[in-house]
């Protein structure tokens, strides 16, 4: 599980997959969280706006990452 330090108090679902490089683009991170392949906390979220909080863990494809402050 990789972790991505945030320096605010949340940062939104889909700029954290193009930080963490498991996206390539915007428009990447809008198609897999549209067809609900990510999941949040265990949970398919579909918004791309969703607020992702430290200690919050994000799957997509295999891969973990976890946000921390």
């Amino acid at each position: 599980m990789e972790n991505i330090k945030i320096k605010d108090e949340y940062i939104k679902l889909g700029q954290l997959l193009k930080l963490s490089g498991l996206v390539g683009s915007g428009v990447d991170a809008k198609f897999v969280i549209g067809d609900g392949l990510v999941k949040v906390n265990d949970e398919i979220d579909t918004r791309r706006g969703r607020k992702v909080y430290p200690n919050d863990i994000v799957t997509y494809n295999g891969d973990s990452i976890k946000v921390v402050k």
